[in-house]
């Protein structure tokens, strides 16, 4: 008798461990319990790690989903989650909770499709951005009578409104000629925003994504860049007028594998808007300056965009199942976008990496740059490119690349150093000038050592 209750016991237990988050609000104890619950039931695909802090010192936690945890490894890429940036807006962080319960539970079980999204992807997860406005909004609860209490942070700041501003530079330099990618900061531009914004910053100038999702609540529809446009003229300005990017086509799938994924969102009539397809353009829905979405855009190689997906900003806890089950498909989806288009290495003739490269597809005025270990990403539509390579010193190479629609074309590019560079000397006293001229000899060639592992595209 004593060994079935000691078995039905170790059963008990086993089914307390891999119980699904239940479905109700996380104040910020119980959403870092919940991480750290994630985190203990998969050891050995799961790391959880602090980004910054709050204005009120609160830890902005990330959960990441990788097989080999705190490691980047080369033609592996990595995808972000950020939830909870309104701090009332606060399905997105539940939803997130309950997709990393759900990544960790399909794992346990083997699920083919969640096993290989983990061992071909880096998912880092970051549930609430501003944890601080989120308190502020529980302690009023779903009935709140303020519609904007706990939206910004700490000090009144609302963060999506909070990032440096680049697509001013950017109109300039598209009109005058100029960077089209990897834009630079202002040189005060941590003075000029806030904490868990400078955090974030900080975050994705660390990690080299490749696609992401910012959610939101108040609407429901897939929102892509840019928010603003090319007339806005005030942060008070809620003039429309369609501003595309040079990827507009690639952002209005991934905004609709979003949409036509999720329960209803498709169906474009939600809280009062219509929106065809469930999909909007940022500024042509309204201008928007110094949001999330369109400085990851023009300042890193990653594409964002934003979700929309509650018209009741707090919801009812009774309400949050339905919630998950209409975005659960759409989340695994939109996360399996990230494998598509094209990735590889860019080496020199000695294997070694080129960081300083610069990835460019023709009739795209978008360049990507590779990782700190040489591989780059670059989302595509299925169709034929020409794609080319450059880096200081060595010279172009320019393949013509064919994209299918199951997974991303492996293109790797071996830069040869120019024959000739010239180096201007120092200045004599006198003021003249001169220059050297290095003629480099071509080393030998080497066998290509070939790639860690080769992915195998999404389920």
């Amino acid at each position: 008798m004593s060994d079935l209750l000691s078995a039905f016991l170790r059963l008990l237990l086993l089914f307390k461990l891999v119980a699904p988050v239940t479905f109700r609000h996380h104040r910020y104890d119980d959403l870092v319990r919940t991480l750290y619950k994630v985190r203990n039931q998969c050891p050995d695909v799961t790391r959880v790690y602090s980004i910054g802090r709050s204005v009120r010192g609160r830890q902005l936690y990330v959960l990441e989903f990788s097989d080999d945890p705190g490691t980047h490894e080369p033609l592996e890429p990595e995808f972000k989650y950020v939830g909870n940036m309104h701090g009332n807006e606060v399905l997105g962080r539940e939803l997130l909770l309950q997709l990393a319960e759900f990544l960790c539970e399909e794992f346990r079980n083997q699920n083919p499709r969640i096993l290989r999204l983990i061992h071909d992807t880096r998912i880092h997860i970051l549930p609430s951005m501003n944890p601080d406005g989120y308190e502020v909004a529980a302690a009023q609860g779903p009935y709140m009578s303020g519609y904007l209490v706990g939206r910004n942070n700490a000090n009144g700041v609302d963060l999506n409104r909070n990032f440096p501003d680049l697509n001013t530079y950017f109109y300039y330099n598209e009109k005058y000629g100029g960077p089209n990618h990897h834009l630079p900061l202002p040189d005060n531009w941590k003075s000029q925003v806030e904490p868990e914004t400078r955090a974030v910053i900080q975050w994705i100038r660390s990690f080299n994504f490749v696609l992401s999702a910012n959610l939101h609540g108040g609407a429901v529809v897939a929102n892509y860049p840019y928010d603003k446009s090319l007339e806005h003229r005030s942060r008070s300005s809620h003039h429309s007028s369609n501003s595309p990017t040079p990827d507009d086509k690639l952002f209005q799938k991934l905004a609709k594998v979003y949409s036509y994924a999720h329960g209803w969102m498709y169906q474009g009539w939600n809280c009062g808007d219509y929106f065809p397809d469930g999909i909007t353009n940022g500024a042509s829905w309204y201008s928007l300056s110094k949001g999330m979405q369109d400085f990851n855009y023009l300042h890193t190689n990653c594409f964002e965009i934003t979700l929309e997906l509650s018209c009741n900003k707090f919801p009812r806890q009774e309400e949050l199942q339905r919630e998950w089950l209409g975005n659960r498909e759409a989340l695994i989806q939109f996360l399996e976008q990230v494998h598509q288009g094209i990735k590889g290495m860019v080496l020199d003739e000695n294997y070694n990496n080129l960081t300083g490269a610069v990835i460019s597809v023709s009739g795209i005025n978008h360049d990507v740059t590779p990782g700190e270990q040489g591989d780059y990403f670059r989302l595509l539509l299925p169709g034929t490119y020409t794609v080319t390579a450059t880096a200081p010193g060595f010279d172009p190479q320019t393949v013509s690349v064919t994209v299918g629609p199951a997974e991303p074309t492996l293109v790797n590019f071996y830069l040869k150093k120019s024959k000739a560079q010239v180096y201007p000397m120092r200045r004599t006293p006198s003021g003249e000038q001169a220059a050297r001229v290095k003629v480099l000899s071509r080393p030998s060639r080497k066998k290509d050592p070939g790639m860690k592992k080769p992915h195998r595209g999404p389920a």
